[in-house]
């Protein structure tokens, strides 16, 4: 259980490091990979294979981080839309 702790401890700060010079894309698909890969690896630690957790886990993470990355630029065009709506009007 202790190994399962250093890997999810590792995931994490490796995922909150480097980020910096990312698009927002990549940062929500890194982030749901790593923390995909994490979930995965205390599921699979459980279950006898925290490889295979962790490489499910990171796919699904990964998907999970473009789905949100997708969601978050509907509502930034939105946004923008109304604005420019709104100036127009004026």
């Amino acid at each position: 259980m202790r190994s399962i702790s250093l890997v999810v401890a590792l995931v994490v700060a490796l995922a909150s490091s480097g980020c910096a010079g990312l698009s927002d894309t990549e940062q929500r698909a890194g982030t749901g990979a790593a923390i995909g890969a994490a979930g995965g690896a205390v599921i699979g630690a459980l279950s006898g294979s925290t490889l295979t957790g962790a490489a499910i886990g990171a796919g699904a993470g990964l998907v999970g981080g473009l789905l949100v990355d997708k969601h978050e630029k509907s509502k930034e065009k939105a946004y923008q839309d109304g604005y420019e709506a709104g100036q127009q009007a004026q």
